[in-house]
């Protein structure tokens, strides 16, 4: 992966670069029909954390989900918002091909909805159950060594507690875990996915949340790490 990461740099947009090299992700959210999260302010802040690596395109379009169309982008962002309305089976299946086939994943905190396509909750290695009062959450880090969070030491944030059932016999590695009600619990994980990468975020809730510097690392670090450029 250190080779293809080296030679993707090189196509990183710099002033004055070629448009046609410019490294493309694509963020799925919701402005329109909102429950908890909009995705107005947040799709802001994820474009700015990436802006020297990647051009973020935000949308709430699942149309976007296409073959055509995704194959344009390193990398598929989803803070997608609660729903009890399934993803079309085309756009879902052209997800989880794109994943498969080499694609990147990213996704953050509500973004894990998803699972409501349960192909797609397979895709994503852990399903969400509920979430506690929102409150400050001590951030460990157990993995260390792991490319995405070299350099990121363990923070405070306030945010959801939220809960998840990982899934048995599945592959993935912990990267950020809280202590909350007498258990350590998983804020952040990543594994792959035939051969494209999967990352899951925890913290994400409302804007503040942004703003700590060691996720907007976890942000970056994880979106690069995901797209294969890390």
């Amino acid at each position: 992966m250190a080779l293809v990461g080296l030679m993707s740099q090189k196509k990183y947009k710099k002033k004055g670069a070629d448009p046609m090299s410019t490294l493309k992700a694509l963020a799925l959210g919701s402005y329109s029909e909102v429950k908890y999260h909009p995705f107005a302010g947040g799709n802001r802040e994820i474009e700015q954390i990436l802006a020297n690596d990647l051009q973020v395109h935000s949308s709430e379009d699942y149309g976007l989900l296409n073959k055509e169309t995704l194959s344009d982008y390193k990398l598929v962002i989803s803070y997608t918002e609660f729903s009890d309305d399934k993803i079309p089976a085309e756009q879902s299946g052209e997800l989880l091909s794109y994943v498969a086939g080499g694609g990147g994943l990213l996704v953050v905190h509500n973004g894990i909805s998803l699972q409501r396509n349960q192909e797609l909750g397979a895709l994503l290695g852990a399903h969400f159950t509920h979430h506690p009062e929102f409150t400050a959450l001590q951030m460990s880090i157990p993995a260390r060594e792991h490319p995405i969070m070299q350099g990121i030491e363990e923070f405070v944030i306030e945010d959801e507690p939220y809960y998840f059932e990982m899934h048995p016999y599945f592959e993935t590695t912990v990267l950020a875990e809280y202590p909350h009600e007498g258990a350590m619990r998983q804020a952040a994980w990543c594994h792959e996915f035939g051969l494209g990468r999967v990352v899951y975020l925890m913290p994400g809730h409302h804007l503040p949340s942004f703003s700590v510097e060691p996720f907007r690392q976890m942000i970056r670090r994880g979106g690069l790490w995901a797209a294969g450029l890390l």
